[in-house]
C-alpha cells in the first residue's frame, strides 16, 4: 500500500513575511536580554548574525581567528558555496565582542556553551524563538530571518544590488534581487502629490 508523504506547511501559512524590520531586530535583542543565563552572549549572537547576514551555521562556526578587534574586521566564511569576504565591524559589535572575549574561557569559538563547546544551531534557534516571544513579536522568528533582514535593510537604504550580493556572499545575483523586489521604497517616486 502506497502512502502519500505529509504535506509540507508553506512559510506563508506560518508567517506573513520572512524578514524583520530594524525596530523588530532591536526589540528581539531587547527580548534576548530578558531571560537566560547568557544574556550578553545571546544578544551578541543576534547582533552579529544580523549585521553580517550570517547563516546560523556560519554564526555557530565563528572563531576568534576570524575577528580582528584592533582593526575592526571580521572574516566571514560563507557556507553553501557562498563567497567569503571581510566585513567591517562597528562600535556596538566591537564593544560586545570585546566584552565576550574578556569574559570567555579559552576556546577557539566565539559563541560557546557552559561546557566550552560551540553553540549548536538548535540552541540558537531556541534562544532566538524565546527572544521573539519575550519581545512580543507577532511573527514567529527563525535564524534565517536575520539574514533576510540584512538584505532587506540594505536594499531599503538604497545599497546597490551588486554590493548586497557581495556582502551576503551570493554567487548568483538572482538570490539577491528578492531584497530589492520587496523593498517598498522603490515605489516612493510613483505618485507626487
Amino acid at each position: 500500500m502506497k502512502t502519500n508523504p505529509p504535506i509540507k506547511t508553506k512559510n506563508t501559512d506560518r508567517r506573513s513575511r520572512e524578514f524583520l524590520t530594524s525596530d523588530e531586530i532591536d526589540r528581539l535583542i531587547a527580548g534576548a536580554r530578558k531571560s537566560g543565563r547568557h544574556k550578553h552572549r545571546d544578544t551578541t549572537m543576534i547582533l552579529v548574525a544580523y549585521r553580517h547576514g550570517l547563516r546560523v551555521s556560519e554564526l555557530v562556526a565563528l572563531r576568534w581567528t576570524q575577528i580582528d578587534l584592533d582593526t575592526g574586521l571580521i572574516q566571514v566564511n560563507r557556507k553553501k558555496n557562498g563567497l567569503s569576504c571581510a566585513h567591517p565591524l562597528f562600535g556596538p559589535e566591537i564593544r560586545a565582542l570585546r566584552k565576550l572575549k574578556r569574559d570567555a574561557v579559552d576556546s577557539p569559538y566565539v559563541f560557546i556553551t557552559e561546557r566550552k563547546g560551540p553553540i549548536t544551531t538548535s540552541t540558537f534557534r531556541k534562544l532566538l524563538a524565546r527572544a521573539g516571544k519575550n519581545a512580543k513579536l507577532k511573527i514567529l522568528v527563525h535564524p534565517h530571518m536575520l539574514r533576510h533582514s540584512t538584505g532587506y535593510k540594505l536594499a531599503n537604504e538604497g545599497v546597490d544590488t551588486r554590493s548586497i550580493q557581495q556582502y551576503l556572499g551570493h554567487r548568483n545575483i538572482q538570490h539577491t534581487t528578492k531584497y530589492t523586489e520587496i523593498s517598498p521604497d522603490k515605489f516612493n517616486e510613483f505618485w507626487h502629490d
